[in-house]
């Protein structure tokens, strides 16, 4: 019996996120919105499976696709006949721009929604935020101005790239602007292409709007950073009573005034504890208290009025020892130039008394400054000037060696001396943060409220990262804003199915006391990388026995099983990939 090995297909974990994908009823969604035309041998909600595998297999090019999937042999799977040719980047490009032209935020709610009912997932929360996309290419504003004379009103309008302030720091490059709301769990559910310069406060309350067309059920409100606190995003919440959870810019007289308040009132209830993250540090304890104020809104109708709103002032034990971290560095930093300063300073000697004066005045901050510019005082420190006179030897006017007889010439001269005070700030001023919200006492607590806001440090600021560094969408280059546009919704679903595995498996095996391999060991909290790297010995290796074309898949362990269990799909998706191939009686996996 002679067996010859032919080809080795890596399929990893794509079979599980075909599974997922298919789970969600992603391609019935988009085929829903975008009905597939006979002559397409590609239907669009294949072709965005297809994009979707790409996207979560860190290969997002366009042209790329057709060869990687067929590299990893999931071209069967995928579609029963379907060539490496007909995934061409000309027909993707195309099913690009039909989403776009199905309105993005339609189909991405479409499929959200249905996550939401497929693994029953609450939304107590709402969380809110923004990031920029960073493009290759010029992009004109011309096919700005052409594109909104093309497009009927009632036809979406594409994003317009543009230079505007970067947050991957490529401010040399054009960008558009990727609104999220995303769930607790950090699951995407509502999405925006904006222009490249469109400020964080004006998206803000068109994000409420979208959010409130979303329909969810159960959600108490929608948390934000300090950018979305301003008079017309309270106002919109005023008007459309949404509830509304921000932190308070450190700018607002409201802050400083609420902050002097929490330093007067002696320690606050409370509200929270957490223990050290590591053994030697001390557990970490939230204390605060709601109060009510009144500040200005804006309404829609452009009128301002006072309302009162509730404040949660909130001091933290690791804020404030971070704090104290940051000024002991910044101070010894600055100790340094001040030494600097001194020795500049006491080196220089001046004519009169006037002149050392006038220094003085300059090196305080008392002056003009120079090329337009205000002199920055010390920030960390206390610097005493003051005048000291001496002599100093004059030079002699006549060449050659002084006789002995010859009294030596003196002349008074001034100098500045130096006294440095480091500043000791007190310990109570440290570790203070305010949150404003119209969500009342009655139905949310302080700790609830607290709990909430922490929250959006662990969903939707991780989505950015996985967006910006294992989907790698930044930079792109597309020839049309259409197709910008649809990609990054497209990279969001792909966000959405990452999500979606790594709460189901976190979840079954904390329900379940089990633990998977980790980076470090076993582990039941695995992030979705960390699955997928699980999946990497899954191979699909094509050989023949006695000449008779044979394709097996190898490397399936318990650990993979029970990963499919936990995300809800049957095992034999792993199995149906050599199936498929094996010209066995077809039969489409659950």
């Amino acid at each position: 019996m002679a067996v010859t090995i032919q080809q080795i297909s890596p399929v990893a974990h794509l079979p599980l996120v075909l599974g997922v994908v298919r789970k969600l009823h992603v391609a019935t969604l988009i085929d829903t919105c975008c009905p597939p035309h006979p002559a397409h041998v590609l239907s669009c909600g294949r072709g965005v499976e297809a994009l979707l595998l790409a996207i979560l297999d860190g290969h997002h090019a366009l042209y790329k696709v057709g060869a990687r999937l067929e590299e990893r042999g999931m071209l069967p799977l995928l579609q029963p006949g379907l060539a490496r040719t007909s995934l061409h980047d000309y027909r993707l490009g195309q099913i690009l721009d039909a989403l776009f032209a199905a309105n993005l935020n339609r189909v991405f709610g479409a499929i959200a929604l249905n996550a939401l009912e497929v693994y029953a997932i609450a939304t107590p929360w709402l969380h809110q935020d923004t990031t920029t996309i960073t493009l290759y290419g010029a992009y004109e504003d011309k096919a700005r101005q052409e594109s909104q004379s093309q497009h009927a009103p009632e036809r979406p309008v594409p994003p317009r790239p543009a230079y505007g302030h970067s947050k991957d720091g490529h401010d040399d490059l054009k960008q558009v602007l990727l609104s999220l709301g995303v769930s607790s769990d950090g699951l995407p559910l509502r999405l925006g292409v904006r222009d490249g310069n469109t400020s964080d406060s004006t998206e803000t309350p068109v994000a409420i709007e979208e959010c409130l067309a979303l329909g969810l059920d159960g959600v108490r409100g929608i948390v934000a950073d300090s950018k979305a606190y301003c008079q017309r995003t309270l106002g919109v919440c005023l008007e459309k009573r949404v509830g509304l959870l921000t932190l308070v810019p450190r700018t607002c007289a409201v802050r400083q005034e609420l902050e002097a308040w929490g330093q007067q009132h002696g320690p606050l209830p409370l509200l929270l504890e957490k223990p050290g993250r590591t053994r030697h540090e001390a557990p970490r304890r939230w204390h605060g208290q709601s109060v009510l104020r009144r500040v200005a809104v804006e309404y829609a109708d452009g009128r301002q009025d006072m309302a009162e709103f509730r404040f949660l002032v909130v001091h933290s034990s690791q804020l404030a020892s971070q704090a104290a971290e940051a000024y002991a560095a910044a101070q010894t930093k600055e100790a340094k130039r001040v030494a600097e300063h001194m020795q500049r300073v006491e080196a220089r000697w001046f004519a009169c008394a006037a002149d050392a004066e006038a220094a003085i005045t300059e090196y305080e901050g008392r002056g003009q400054g120079r090329r337009g510019r205000k002199p920055q005082p010390w920030r960390y420190h206390t610097l005493r000037y003051r005048v000291e006179a001496g002599t100093q030897r004059q030079k002699r006017t006549q060449r050659g060696r002084p006789p002995k007889t010859e009294v030596p010439q003196e002349t008074v001269r001034y100098r500045l001396r130096i006294g440095v005070d480091a500043h000791v700030p007190s310990a109570d001023t440290r570790g203070w943060t305010v949150l404003a919200t119209t969500v009342g006492a009655e139905s949310c607590p302080d700790a609830e409220l607290l709990q909430a806001y922490q929250e959006q440090h662990t969903t939707v600021e991780p989505g950015f990262r996985w967006i910006k560094n294992p989907a790698a969408i930044s930079p792109v280059w597309l020839e049309k804003p259409e197709r910008i546009a649809a990609l990054a919704m497209l990279t969001v679903v792909g966000l959405l199915v990452y999500t979606v595995i790594q709460r189901q498996v976190r979840l079954y095996l904390r329900e379940h006391n089990q633990h998977i391999p980790g980076n470090k060991g076993l582990t039941a909290l695995p992030t979705a990388a960390v699955v997928f790297d699980l999946f990497t010995p899954v191979t699909l290796v094509h050989f023949a026995v006695d000449n008779m074309p044979i394709v097996h898949v190898h490397g399936i362990r318990e650990d993979h099983l029970l990963v499919c269990e936990a995300v809800g799909i049957d095992q034999t998706w792993y199995q149906e990939v050599a199936a498929g191939q094996n010209s066995l009686p077809p039969s489409t996996p659950p």
